[in-house]
């Protein structure tokens, strides 16, 4: 509590008596409620413009939830090196594709083979649905349903291949390749590849009845470690209405000019943490979409792409929710844009309490881009009041890189502005000139270093007091302090 009376002494010296005044009340009721102060940095700096919608109190509490704002992850299910159900590990039951007439050849059609062999691990205790090395299968579109009897485990060291020509596939699911759906604590692990086989969807670019490639849907208590998706016909990996799934050291590519091949994407779902992934597309590394909150990403690898995104929400006028995402250490190299939240005039809903830090860019456009003007769209989009509101956004030590002159963008509607945008500890430049910071309708406040200046997030006079710290430095930070990865 100390910081807080010294930082309340601090603006009662340069005669801001007002503020000090704020700040010893607001020390005196947290030392009432027995709560942790913050240090002296932040003490002086979270300090607002005093701009008439907002106000000291209302920053100070946001500032302490977004820096103590943590995503809990459950523990891991036990995780089995390949073989282990030999011997040590004799309780666990065998299902072999092999076994019910896979041919692995690649060119042999081996659906069948798979369904009939998910049918019998998944009614079995402890059973092991296993694609073994060596072997390429071709797998036409395939849904495996549960629920499934306990402690099943999906050990996939082959390669799995989708049919390369849209005429050959399963008209009855255009939309979805491997789709998994209605499970309970499934380890999904192993050294193979999922391939899609894309290169003749991406010619024709539509959307419309493009599948994706590997589906987790309507599940809880779900682990995915080790695997290896690429050359998605559209989305490679389709986190859907699942609670409690963890990805680890994930590779996710296709080409840079693949359209709509987004690498990871979680819709409708929560309690999702994304670990040691290294992501390369023609889309969005990672996007987070409507209804999902609760999500962690650690020690992300992005590029090439369009970084990492929120959004789209609120196209058609739908509403769109997500909440209480974490991105904590990221390295991203010559994507379209960084850190995006994108959303749609007309919709409705919130995207609130984020934080960014620990990333490291390198010749990235838009490296920070908040946009509520999104329009993906070959005509112009129809301009309308309503909008998903933002707030409660974090940024801190974000260094690196930008291809464009705007930095930083907060593009956010008049009738639904953005609030509460924190910067810390901020240093982004350019090889070829400077850089700034653009805002519409958005309201925040920069603290530590912050280049280029965040001032336009504020209309008010009253000054940040930057220079009365010690962290005046700019963030510095290697390629390997960010990334920490043996991706």
């Amino acid at each position: 509590m100390q910081a807080w009376f010294q930082a309340s002494k601090f603006y009662s010296e340069i005669g801001d008596f007002e503020t000090s005044v704020q700040i010893r009340e607001l020390a005196t009721a947290r030392k009432m409620r027995k709560e942790i102060g913050y240090s002296l940095i932040d003490g002086l700096l979270i300090v607002t413009h005093g701009t008439a919608e907002r106000n000291l109190s209302d920053d100070v509490a946001i500032l302490g939830e977004l820096e103590s704002l943590n995503i809990e992850e459950e523990g891991d299910i036990e995780l089995f090196d390949s073989p282990f159900w030999t011997s040590e590990r004799g309780n666990k039951v065998l299902v072999n594709v092999d076994s019910f007439g896979a041919v692995g050849d690649g060119v042999s059609d081996d659906t069948q083979a798979f369904v009939n062999s998910w049918q019998q691990a998944c009614s079995t205790s402890k059973a092991v649905f296993l694609v073994p090395i060596g072997r390429r299968y071709l797998v036409n579109a395939t849904r495996f349903i549960g629920p499934c009897a306990d402690q099943l485990v999906v050990q996939i060291d082959g390669t799995i291949v989708a049919p390369d020509e849209p005429k050959n596939w399963d008209k009855k699911n255009p939309r979805i390749w491997l789709d998994f759906s209605k499970l309970n604590g499934v380890l999904f692990q192993g050294s193979g590849v999922i391939d899609g086989s894309g290169s003749k969807w991406w010619e024709a670019s539509c959307k419309r009845n493009k599948s994706n490639a590997l589906t987790i849907d309507s599940s809880s208590a779900i682990r995915v470690k080790g695997l290896t998706v690429q050359n998605s016909q559209q989305m490679h990996f389709v986190v859907s209405r699942c609670d409690s799934v963890r990805l680890s050291d994930i590779q996710i590519s296709s080409p840079e000019d693949s359209p709509n091949t987004d690498g990871i994407h979680i819709t409708e779902s929560t309690n999702v943490v994304l670990q040691n992934c290294k992501i390369g597309t023609g889309d969005d590394c990672i996007s987070i979409v409507n209804a999902s909150s609760n999500i962690k990403m650690k020690t992300i690898y992005c590029g090439p792409g369009h970084g990492i995104s929120i959004g789209s929400l609120g196209k058609a006028n739908s509403t769109g929710i997500v909440t209480r995402v974490v991105l904590d250490t990221a390295f991203l190299r010559e994507t379209t844009n960084g850190l995006r939240i994108k959303t749609w005039q007309g919709g409705s809903g919130y995207v609130r309490s984020v934080r960014y830090q620990n990333v490291r860019m390198e010749d990235v456009s838009n490296p920070i881009i908040i946009d509520q003007f999104y329009c993906d769209s070959p005509t112009a989009c129809q301009n309308q009041t309503e909008a998903v509101e933002i707030s409660e956004i974090m940024y801190r030590n974000i260094s690196g890189t930008s291809k464009s002159e705007r930095a930083m963008k907060f593009a956010c509607s008049d009738t639904v502005p953005c609030k509460h945008i924190i910067l810390n500890n901020i240093n982004l430049g350019k090889t070829d000139g400077t850089v700034e910071t653009y805002c519409n309708s958005a309201t925040g406040f920069g603290y530590g270093y912050v280049q280029p200046s965040a001032e336009c997030l504020t209309s008010s006079d009253k000054k940040f007091i930057i220079e009365q710290t010690n962290e005046v430095e700019p963030p510095k930070h290697s390629r390997d302090d960010i990334i920490h990865t043996e991706l």
